[in-house]
Formats: C-alpha cells, sequence, structure tokens
C-alpha cells in the first residue's frame, strides 16, 4: 500500500511538474495595431478596414480582434491615431502585418465622391513587413502610417485608385516632431531630413498645423516648403529622442 501511494506521489509530482512547464514555456503578448495618415489635398478618404492578420517569424498567422469599420484617412492626421485591432499572440517577433481591406472605399474630391479602387488589397490584402520584437506584460504598439497623399493615384479617365504607401512606426523606439505656422489657410510641405539622407514629409493641415512621426532618434533638419509668393524656412539641428514629442512651436515664414 506504501509502494501504490509513493508511485501515485511520483506520478502526480511528475505531472505536475510537466504542467508547469508547458505553462511557463506559452507566454502571451498583447499587440495593439494603430492606424494614423499625413494631411492630404481631398474632402476625404474612406477606407473599409475589415481584417488585421499577423505574421510572425516562426511562422504563426494570427488574426486579431479588428474594430472593422470604414475610416477617414483624413481625420488621422497630425498626431490624431486610432486602434484597429488587438488581441495576445503567442510570439514575441512580428514579422508582417496584413491589412484587409472591403470593397466599400472612396474618396471626396471638391464635395464630389469617387469609388476607390483596390485591386492589389482586394486580392490578398496590404502587406506591410516589419521586424519587431515584443514584450511580455506591456502593451505592445505599433502604428501603420497610412500615406494618403502618395497612396492615391488619378488615373487617365478621371477615376481614382489606391496604391497604397504604408510606413510601420515602432513607438517604443521613434519620436516625432510637431509645430505650426503662423500663416494659415496655404499649402505648403514640411520635410525631415535626417544626417542619414532619410526624409519625411508631410504637408500643413487647414489650421496651419503638422506633425512628423515615426523618426529614428537622432539630429534633423526641417524645411518648411509654402506656395509662392512665399518662401521656403529651414531650421537645423532639430533633437529628435525616442518616445518623445519634439515641438517646434509657432513659426513664422519668411
Amino acid at each position: 500500500m506504501k509502494k501504490l501511494f509513493l508511485f501515485v506521489s511520483v506520478a502526480s509530482t511528475i505531472l505536475f511538474t510537466s504542467c508547469n512547464n508547458d505553462d511557463a514555456q506559452t507566454q502571451s503578448y498583447s499587440y495593439n495595431v494603430k492606424m494614423t495618415d499625413a494631411p492630404a489635398p481631398y474632402d476625404a478618404v474612406y477606407i473599409d478596414v475589415q481584417g488585421v492578420e499577423v505574421k510572425t517569424s516562426d511562422g504563426g498567422t494570427y488574426n486579431l480582434t479588428t474594430d472593422a469599420q470604414i475610416y477617414n484617412l483624413l481625420e488621422l492626421s497630425n498626431g490624431v491615431s486610432v486602434i484597429i485591432a488587438s488581441d495576445d499572440i503567442q510570439s514575441a517577433n512580428v514579422s508582417q502585418i496584413r491589412l484587409i481591406l472591403g470593397d466599400n472605399n472612396s474618396i471626396v474630391v471638391d464635395g464630389q465622391t469617387y469609388p476607390l479602387a483596390t485591386p492589389s488589397a482586394q486580392q490578398s490584402g496590404l502587406k506591410l513587413l516589419v521586424h519587431q520584437e515584443l514584450e511580455a506584460n506591456v502593451q505592445n504598439t505599433i502604428l501603420i502610417d497610412f500615406d494618403a497623399h502618395s497612396s492615391i493615384v488619378v488615373e487617365g479617365n478621371g477615376s481614382y485608385s489606391l496604391k497604397p504607401v504604408l510606413r510601420e512606426v515602432n513607438v517604443q523606439v521613434t519620436g516625432s516632431i510637431s509645430g505650426s505656422i503662423s500663416t494659415t489657410g496655404i499649402n505648403a510641405t514640411v520635410t525631415a531630413v535626417a544626417t542619414t539622407g532619410e526624409e519625411f514629409t508631410t504637408v500643413i493641415d487647414e489650421n496651419g498645423e503638422f506633425q512628423l512621426v515615426g523618426l529614428l532618434p537622432g539630429i534633423y533638419t526641417i524645411i518648411i516648403t509654402p506656395e509662392a509668393p512665399l518662401t521656403p524656412l529651414t531650421i537645423q539641428n532639430i533633437e529628435v529622442m525616442a518616445s518623445t514629442e519634439t515641438n517646434l512651436g509657432v513659426l513664422i515664414l519668411p
């Protein structure tokens, strides 16, 4: 009887230890996908987001819980972003995000609504290669910068197509530059040039404000190029730090 009790105890210990090891090996990572946009010279750009899929470096595929709806990209500019999907995944290394769109995409130009053709998205989704290592017990986040200004193509017949220009922004390791110009009601382009030569561009919104996101830490030159007859303004040696917004304040064009 004592031998039987010893056997059961040992077996139970082995089973309990095995279960604990399995639990220890299964780590979940909280993951949020946000979307933002740069201003664009249209009344509205409506994107029908239906799903978000994440692929990991170990071959895993996760369909995130997605807030499926039609988003106006132009409401997501100059620092405004929205969580479009979130979930827990069981891998620490994200290698790809696939943004799945529906058929109800459109653009509004001068008060007129036009369908927005998205052939590549309808076939396989909008793929964005990423190299993001997640951390346990924190809210891991990636920001998709959907550049509507560069993504819209005017076809020869007057129709519009979406040729997406997407950029990943790891908010944990990048910073941003914001500011405004004293002259409102004009068109102007804002460019940040890194010491490596890489450029990041946005445009002034209707309030004269701007924000450039997803900038790696370093020193940048800011160039604001307004429409004629105004002349460009160049600001040098602007430092960007991770997880920090550098505000240039109100700038006066020459």
